[in-house]
């Protein structure tokens, strides 16, 4: 199974790009993990959100193969524990043989077709971070729940 991570524009900070490196890697002993940046638009200030919206959720589609179940992490998406996400992922891992990309989008979300072409929404809080940091947060999730689903000792209850 492959899973992607497509992130829209480019990490920014080097801290946080430290924390996607080690989780990245750590995630290549599970499964065959990548990372797609969707470069940032420019020249925006003329646009609307909704026009930038249209315009990443465009980019965001084309780099989404057709059978791929598309996962979007969202702010009015399910909230999960670190046990009931690992215990989704692990029945969409037994029990179908798509591979998943999950889309951290823009600052402004997500455009309307991306959200029709989603197969899920999830969110990590009621919360509210930033897409940048998000990034990282999202990684150790998915890292978290591979060593939960391999019953290794990184989760605590």
């Amino acid at each position: 199974m492959n899973i992607r991570l497509i992130l829209v524009g480019k990490t920014e900070e080097s801290y946080l790009k430290t924390g996607i490196d080690k989780y990245a890697e750590r995630l290549g002993h599970y499964c065959k993990f990548s990372i797609i940046e969707i470069p940032e638009l420019k020249g925006v200030r003329a646009l609307t959100r909704e026009q930038i919206k249209e315009k990443e959720g465009a980019l965001i589609l084309k780099a989404v193969a057709p059978g791929d179940c598309l996962i979007l992490l969202d702010e009015r998406g399910k909230m999960l524990t670190s046990t009931e996400w690992a215990t989704h992922l692990e029945k969409k891992f037994l029990y179908s043989p798509r591979d998943i990309t999950f889309v951290i989008g823009g600052s402004y979300g997500f455009d309307q077709a991306v959200y029709e072409r989603a197969d899920e929404k999830v969110s990590l809080s009621k919360m509210t971070f930033s897409h940048q940091l998000c990034r990282v947060i999202f990684l150790e999730q998915l890292y978290r729940a591979f060593t939960i689903i391999k019953g290794e000792p990184y989760h605590h209850e």
